[in-house]
């Protein structure tokens, strides 16, 4: 990116930055979080949720010393619980450690680190001259460049990177990136570019072309797949049973799970309670409420009340409120 541009994009950056609540500190954790927290979701739902978890867990040893139920029942409604999960153990690594790591290739090592999170808190909370790649990033680097790359594929991507490092060179990394972030947020966006009030306007390659639409080239979609599930409702005593799923069902793996089978089906069945979405599985939800004694001895018993701090993914809920064996709401 030419230096104008980007003298341009720094100041437009001071004079119309959104004022969120995570660019009032440096403090690392503060940063880490937000990050974590915008992957898959919007400013818009972070921000209460940001607050929240602050009051909280305050510091990253208060995240480190809470029990992982507490640490999911906070994250309720963002939905990838494997992000919280992730953001827990690395607290518990960096207590024992006792320090914060300033490199990104030093965070890389830490769970749920990758390499845009590792580069966007080594950069804004340290000052590491490394750029970022977001999917706002690479919309604005592609208009930019007009840039007709499959950025979805290693080498490809690995090209926008070295642009995105660019940026930074000679100016504030956590300006510049959050500058590009929020470009791509705010004026540069997918279906209606404010191009007129863009700082890059006068070097923008895609803009002369007439036509910054094409950039960046759209990722294929993953086929969808269809689910039919069967969960198995078995309650004792007001407490409800919970199996583990290392991977038997493919939707929520590593999360606890109503007990049942999933069958995957070559189209959508006719018969179902409900149907709900996670990535690109549609499931179809037909619940079981049985009764007796089961022989699995491997399952977990949690109190009903508090099933969403052991499942917080609104899933289960949808599931346990369609019905009991009378046909009532569980929750």
């Amino acid at each position: 990116m030419q230096l104008t541009a980007r003298r341009a994009l720094y100041q437009w950056y001071l004079n119309f930055q959104r004022p969120l609540p995570w660019r009032m500190t440096s403090d690392p954790f503060h940063i880490w979080l937000s990050e974590t927290m915008l992957q898959q979701t919007t400013v818009a739902v972070v921000v209460p949720y940001f607050e929240k978890f602050l009051r909280l867990f305050p510091t990253i040893e208060h995240l480190a010393r809470a029990p992982e139920s507490q640490v999911l029942k906070a994250w309720s409604g963002l939905g990838y619980y494997s992000r919280a999960r992730n953001l827990h153990r690395a607290a518990q690594l960096l207590s024992e450690r006792g320090r914060f790591p300033r490199t990104y290739r030093e965070l890389l090592e830490l769970p749920g680190f990758g390499p845009y999170t590792a580069r966007a808190v080594s950069s804004i909370a340290f000052g590491e001259p490394v750029g970022v790649l977001d999917g706002n990033v690479i919309r604005v680097l592609c208009r930019y460049h007009a840039l007709s790359l499959e950025w979805w594929k290693p080498a490809q991507r690995q090209r926008l990177q070295e642009q995105a490092d660019l940026v930074v060179q000679d100016f504030p990394p956590a300006v510049m990136n959050q500058a590009l972030m929020d470009l791509g947020a705010t004026i540069c966006t997918a279906s209606r570019p404010s191009c007129a009030l863009c700082p890059l306007r006068h070097q923008c390659l895609s803009l002369k072309e007439g036509d910054p639409h094409l950039y960046p080239l759209k990722k294929p979609r993953r086929q969808k797949q269809f689910w039919v599930w069967e969960p198995e409702i078995w309650v004792q005593r007001g407490r409800i049973a919970l199996v583990w799923n290392d991977g038997a069902v493919p939707f929520l793996k590593n999360h606890w799970l109503l007990p049942g089978l999933a069958r995957q089906r070559p189209s959508k069945p006719k018969k179902f309670r409900f149907c709900h979405h996670i990535t690109h599985h549609e499931i179809f939800v037909s619940p079981r409420c049985k009764t007796g004694r089961p022989a699995a001895k491997d399952w977990k018993w949690v109190p009903i009340k508090k099933i969403d701090e052991w499942v917080p993914a609104s899933l289960i809920k949808k599931t346990l409120e369609s019905t009991d064996k009378n046909g009532s709401p569980l929750i």
